[in-house]
């Protein structure tokens, strides 16, 4: 098994978003730390390859 590195960064998010956040969390019995990873490869691969404007 190869152990990925990780590191750790702050993020700023409103009270209620995060709330709604480790709800959602809870109910998929997944982490905030997972579903916000999730999105963010989703987004590079969606967004891979675009030049910004």
């Amino acid at each position: 098994m190869v152990k990925i590195k990780k590191v750790n960064t702050s993020l700023r998010l409103e009270k209620k978003v995060l709330k709604a956040l480790k709800i959602l969390a809870i109910e998929k019995e997944t982490s905030v730390q997972a579903i916000i990873e999730n999105l963010i490869h989703e987004y590079i691969k969606k967004n891979k390859g675009k030049s910004e404007k």
